[in-house]
């Protein structure tokens, strides 16, 4: 029914959260032996409170602590028992302490609020830094630090309407693309105590003040120009600082490279007896390059100026070179380069920066020897945009002679090709590629890769590279239900492949194109792996290709080869959490928990704020019965209608518990607002809204919203005939409403479609589909049955994270209660079943 997380080939995921502390937040107000946490703090001052009147103070502060104690971000911290709440007299200190988007959302939550309090005028500012506790003269514990210090000082800067952000947390949310075009850099500005901050403004619909403070205008700040800056000058270790006067002051000669920052970081080695001595000499990874642009939208162009140059290296044979699916979770400029290099196994590291102004383009890059932080190349390029292939060709290029690297003469034209002689089709490439780069394959997101990829191919019909990628946009959308599969996106997909591989049939993402189009979209799997075989020889450091043989194993039940493929991929792209989690998706299909887990824990460790992995650590938990667990894991996130796992999780979670009613409001106020470009999840989620009040005991209202969602979904099936997971939403509401001439036959309809001979991943669902509606319908040999078959064999389920079928789950979940005083199913629930447990729902 959901989305199919475990099953999306693509997901990129850029999210990030920072563990260290800028030197601007150590100060001598905090001291060392004292507990030290980092606090992600949202400050509130109420502008003009001075001047009311104490009756009007009073009566301020109560409607100003309705507002705040009503927000989600609020709640939710609240809930896991990871907030602090300080008062500070004409405002509050609200400290968060599990994302620095927590305080960002609130501010937000309560500006939208305000806008039916005009008489509230507040200014919040935001910061991220150590906090520690202290007692206060009343003997209670207080909280004081300098992330609260210098939140203060953010805060001073700003007029009524302002959220202001420190440098610090800004660069944070630059990590999430959703956030980057909402930030106003504001430059830096002396503050109290001579300290300089560098602050950003965010403003985001209408919410926030989208002025400059009066404060920075009066202190005449200093506004960066809308040209191309130059780069910034080297900071030079200390002992550097001698020699390199003299050499500058007998040289004399103006250089054109940039030599990079060099900050003081280990240059150890590996250690003694490591396998150090197997890391490849001629091996490189590509760090994320900065983007520098005055207009942050431009983020997308510096992450596809470092794309497309790893891309170029990546088809090198003579050279190892890392996915950026496994560098992007690194800042731009690293302190730990070695440490970075021990993850990735390799010995050079690439860095670079990007700036953009009009037509006019800076590319700046640095080639470090990561054993001893050494510059083995650097270089700047200062070019227009129509001359930018020059740039990537020219760097990837001198990137092979450093490393002394051995060239095909088919390598070489490939370095030196041109994707595309349209500068707008290649921006609208870089667009649409942005967002195939984005952690959650949710609809929009597929929606807006399709858009400008179209727009590119449009522009420019010869462009094989923006072909092969729409290809396997549509395909993903299609396979996994991120985008509506009609029969007209998998015709797309298929042209789009094979315009691809007609232009350019030497080109390696083409062949994959096409081989992802016949895995995808047509289950042929023979076909779809000699593709894959062939594009080897035109992708040798590609990770996707052993990630998409894995796929393809496990599709046919071979699970063993599906294993040692996805081992493969993951020596290719070791921090890759696609791959890891389709990996752990592996696991999960054998209900092999522990080792899923193993997974998703390592995603975790790479990318802290996964959301993707939380919610499948959550979904483990109900499969294992550990409920609290699972809602522990739940309560902080706040999905959106479009992430479907997430709420689908949430959902089912109540349901499990028997305590719907707290979800049924969140479902209906997203139904209230449907977006059309979701299709036929918005009649699941009526679905799920009408289970929810079934099992909260409203049964009329649980029958009124099954008999909207029939409306919805029925007519989609026309134009959708085998799109699985539309039929199961129609068979399970069919169930509900009593109709069981309906669900069965569409339950049927669902295994024709779907046929576990083809797919030992998907098969299963409309298996369980059938168990799930006989069970409801008075047919209880055909659920046990159905229950044995899924019982005995691997498999992901149709429901929410699709989780399959566990004993536990058996005992939890009320769409099986006509069962529970059959002996067969009390056989099947206490199989494997915790010690202690009871066969009967809780």
């Amino acid at each position: 029914m959901a989305l199919v997380l475990l099953l999306s080939a693509a997901g990129e995921r850029t999210v990030s959260v920072r563990k260290s502390v800028n030197p601007q937040d150590t100060s001598a107000e905090t001291k060392p032996d004292l507990p030290l946490e980092i606090a992600h703090v949202l400050l509130i001052d109420v502008v003009g409170y001075s001047k009311l009147l104490v009756n009007e103070q009073i009566e301020l502060l109560q409607k100003l602590n309705q507002i705040v104690h009503g927000t989600q971000s609020f709640r939710a911290a609240e809930a896991t028992g990871k907030l602090i709440r300080v008062p500070t007299g004409d405002g509050m200190a609200l400290l968060f302490f599990h994302s620095p988007e927590e305080p960002v959302r609130c501010a937000l939550e309560i500006s939208r609020a305000l806008q039916e309090q005009p008489h509230i005028q507040l200014r919040m500012g935001i910061h991220s830094g150590p906090v520690n506790p202290v007692g206060d003269v009343n003997d209670e514990t207080n909280m004081a630090g300098a992330g609260i210090n210098v939140a203060q000082r953010v805060l001073d800067c700003g007029d009524a309407g302002h959220v202001l952000l420190s440098a610090h947390v800004a660069e944070d949310l630059a990590q999430y693309r959703h956030w980057q075009p909402y930030l106003q850099d504001l430059g830096e500005c002396e503050v109290k105590h001579g300290l300089r901050l560098h602050l950003f403004n965010l403003y985001k619909d209408g919410l926030g003040n989208p002025e400059v403070p009066e404060k920075l205008k009066r202190r005449k700040w200093k506004y960066k120009s809308a040209v191309v800056r130059p780069v910034s000058p080297p900071r030079w270790p200390k002992l550097l600082l001698v020699v390199a006067s003299i050499v500058l002051a007998v040289a004399l000669i103006s250089v054109s490279i940039s030599i990079r920052r060099i900050s003081p970081r280990s240059t150890q080695v590996p250690a003694e007896g490591s396998n150090a001595a197997s890391i490849p000499e001629k091996s490189i990874a590509v760090l994320p390059f900065e983007n520098r642009s005055e207009d942050k939208a431009n983020a997308y162009f510096a992450d596809g100026i470092q794309d497309e140059i790893l891309t170029r290296l990546s088809k090198i044979a003579d050279l190892k070179v890392i996915s950026r699916t496994s560098t992007q979770h690194y800042k731009s400029a690293p302190e730990n380069l070695s440490e970075i290099a021990r993850q990735l196994r390799v010995a050079h590291i690439l860095e670079g920066s990007v700036q953009k102004s009009g037509d006019a383009v800076r590319v700046n890059v640095q080639l470090i020897k990561a054993a001893n932080d050494s510059h083995l190349w650097a270089d700047t390029f200062d070019r227009k945009l129509t001359d930018i292939f020059s740039v990537e060709s020219e760097v990837a290029k001198s990137i092979a002679d450093q490393l002394r690297a051995k060239l095909t003469g088919r390598e070489e034209q490939v370095i030196a090709a041109k994707p595309t002689d349209n500068v707008e089709a290649y921006d609208a490439y870089l667009r649409g590629l942005a967002y195939t780069l984005i952690t959650l394959n949710t609809p929009a997101n597929a929606l807006g890769a399709q858009k400008y990829l179209r727009e590119a191919v449009r522009l420019d019909p010869k462009f094989a590279l923006s072909w092969a990628l729409l290809s396997h946009v549509d395909a993903l959308g299609y396979i996994t239900g991120s985008l509506q599969p009609t029969v007209a996106l998998r015709e797309e997909a298929r042209q789009a492949a094979e315009t691809a591989l007609t232009l350019q049939p030497n080109l390696g993402e083409a062949v994959v194109a096409k081989g992802y189009y016949h895995y995808a979209c047509l289950k042929d799997y023979d076909t779809a792996v000699r593709y894959y075989e062939q594009a080897r020889q035109f992708l040798p450091n590609s990770s996707r290709i052993p990630e998409s043989l894995a796929y393809v194993a496990r599709r046919r039940g071979q699970w063993d080869r599906s294993e040692s493929y996805f081992n493969e991929a993951e020596r290719l792209d070791p921090r890759n959490v696609s791959i890891l989690t389709q990996h752990g998706g592996s696991y999960i299909c054998l209900r092999r928990f522990p080792e899923a887990l193993q997974k998703f824990d390592q995603i975790l460790n790479i990318t802290p704020d996964d959301v993707d992995a939380l919610v499948t650590k959550a979904a483990i938990a109900q499969a294992e019965g550990d409920l609290p667990r699972a809602a522990a894991l739940l309560a902080p996130l706040h999905p959106a209608a479009d992430d479907a796992p997430s709420l689908e999780t949430q959902v089912y979670q109540a349901i499990l518990e028997r305590r719907p009613a707290q979800i049924i409001p969140r479902l209906k106020e997203i139904l209230t607002k449907p977006d059309p470009a979701l299709g036929f999840y918005n009649g699941e989620l009526r679905f799920w809204l009408g289970w929810a009040q079934e099992v909260a005991g409203d049964h009329a209202a649980a029958q009124e919203t099954w008999r909207q969602a029939r409306s919805e979904l029925a007519p989609l099936l026309k134009e959708q005939p085998e799109n699985y997971f539309l039929i199961e939403d129609l068979a399970l509401t069919n169930m509900g409403l009593g109709n069981k001439a309906a669900a069965l036959a569409l339950s049927e309809r669902g295994m024709a479609v779907n046929p576990i001979e083809k797919d030992a991943v998907t098969g299963p669902f409309p298996i369980e589909i059938l168990a799930r509606v006989a069970a409801q319908m008075g047919e209880p040999d055909r659920a046990i049955a159905a229950l044995q078959k899924l019982l005995s064999i691997p498999s992901l389920g149709p429901l929410a994270s699709n989780m399959p079928l566990t004993p536990a789950l058996l005992r939890l979940d009320p769409m099986f209660d006509p069962l529970r005083n059959d002996p067969r199913f009390q056989k099947l629930v206490a199989s494997l079943a915790p010690k202690g447990s009871s066969p009967q729902a809780r």
